[in-house]
């Protein structure tokens, strides 16, 4: 288990105290039990309505009972309900002081949202995204993946669809600075080049969910030849973070309108430039030269100024 997480005893999920609860509560879901999964959807479905209800109705709500609806807070870090009702309040109202920056009452998308409320909604969700991870971050962590990467003699980068498209742009940044480094979003591709890879060399995956198997399998074989292996992803306490020596942990929520292909993405983004900005502090003595010989190849593909296209 990476070591960046903060999980209790029995690895189930993070203690929540003291951190933004529904941004907490939704990464630590995948590690919950069923019943206290029930519960945790049920908030996080409607986090303001479930501050104003007693341990009793929740519990019913939930089809579970109320010592269940205890165990839950507990295994979240809280000595009970009542503490975690007030942390979640302190949550919510901190939420609803950001909608209001935005001229909008709740975050969620409507069919009859005109385009003023859409956009406004929008901004919100990729805001609060990028504030959430930043402020989620593990700078201890970061820097030892930034350490591994300026370190390596190659770097394999493994996404599936939209988690794809932010291992390329991971990929275009390195090579423009000059670091051996490959994208791979075919799963044998994947595998046979993390085949190769030996101590040293370092392995990174981007999955949003925790759960794509193409991105597991890779990682797992880029560990067997010793490779350092890195997990970006919404959810800490997902399987494949069992297995993986470092992890970067995203914060993006989903809506109905905004599935997880896009509220993570601009999360994995903001990661990479967190990570991309160290690594090259780690290499500002020799990233210069390529970074300007990449600059300069491709001046004669822009329009000059004053010059119309056809």
């Amino acid at each position: 288990m990476p070591k960046n997480v903060r999980l209790h005893g029995d690895n189930r999920g993070r203690s929540l105290v003291g951190e933004d609860v529904v941004r907490e509560l939704r990464a630590a879901l995948p590690g919950l039990r069923p019943s206290e999964r029930r519960v945790a959807k049920f908030v996080l479905e409607d986090p303001a309505a479930a501050v104003g209800i007693t341990i009793s109705e929740l519990a019913v709500l939930c089809e579970t009972s109320g010592a269940s609806v205890v165990r839950f807070c507990r295994s979240l870090g809280f000595s009970g309900y009542a503490e975690f009702r007030r942390e979640l309040a302190s949550s919510v109202g901190r939420e609803q002081v950001t909608l209001g920056r935005f001229g909008v009452s709740d975050s969620n998308i409507a069919s009859d949202d005109d385009a003023h409320s859409v956009v406004a909604k929008i901004a919100f969700h990729e805001a609060r995204a990028i504030e959430a991870t930043a402020s989620a971050i593990d700078t201890d962590t970061l820097d030892a993946v930034a350490a591994a990467v300026a370190g390596a003699p190659r770097i394999d980068i493994y996404g599936v669809a939209s988690s794809g498209l932010a291992a390329l742009d991971l990929q275009q940044k390195l090579h423009r600075i000059g670091m051996t480094s490959f994208a791979w979003s075919d799963v044998h591709l994947a595998l046979t080049s993390a085949a190769v890879l030996s101590a040293g060399c370092v392995a990174i995956g981007f999955s949003h969910s925790g759960l794509t198997v193409e991105v597991a399998d890779s990682l797992a074989a880029a560990r067997e030849r010793g490779a350092t292996t890195v997990l970006v992803t919404n959810f800490p306490a997902s399987p494949i973070a069992v297995n993986v020596d470092h992890m970067l942990v995203t914060s993006a929520s989903e809506t109905r309108y905004r599935p997880g292909a896009m509220s993570g993405r601009i999360a994995q983004l903001t990661v990479i430039d967190f990570l991309f900005v160290r690594i090259a502090q780690n290499l500002s003595d020799r990233m210069a030269a390529p970074l300007q010989l990449t600059y300069d190849a491709v001046q004669a593909h822009r329009l000059s100024v004053g010059r119309r296209s056809r």
